[in-house]
C-alpha cells in the first residue's frame, strides 16, 4: 500500500482491480506512517503510477524491472540512486547507482 502497488493488492483473494485501487487510494496517506518506508520512495512510486516521473527515472525503474527486480525494489533503489546522483542524473547513471544500491 505504501508503494501504491495496486496489482499486488489485487492479488489478494476476493479483491479485484477496482477494490485494490480504492484500498490503495484511501490508505496511501496512512501507509507511510504505519511502515518504515522512505517518503521519497513513496513519492517516486506515486509518480511512476501516475506517469509523472521524469523520463530518466521512469526508464531506470523500467530497466531494473526488466532485469528481474520487483517494482517496489526497483523504485526504492532508483529513489536512493537519485538522491546519490543528483536530480539531473541521466538514465545510465541512475541504473548504475540503482544496481549498486540493490547489491547492498
Amino acid at each position: 500500500i505504501a508503494m501504491r502497488d495496486k496489482a499486488m493488492v489485487a492479488r489478494t483473494p476476493g479483491v479485484g482491480p477496482k477494490v485494490a485501487e480504492r484500498i490503495v487510494t484511501e490508505l496511501k496517506d496512512k501507509a507511510p506512517a504505519l511502515a518504515d518506508v522512505d517518503p521519497a520512495v513513496v513519492h517516486l512510486a506515486g509518480s511512476l503510477d501516475e506517469k509523472r516521473a521524469p523520463k530518466p527515472v521512469a526508464d531506470a525503474v523500467s530497466a531494473l524491472v526488466n532485469l528481474g527486480y520487483g517494482q517496489p525494489q526497483a523504485a526504492a533503489a532508483i529513489a536512493a540512486a537519485s538522491r546519490t546522483a543528483g536530480e539531473g542524473a541521466d538514465t545510465a547513471t541512475l541504473i548504475r547507482h540503482g544496481l549498486k544500491e540493490l547489491a547492498r
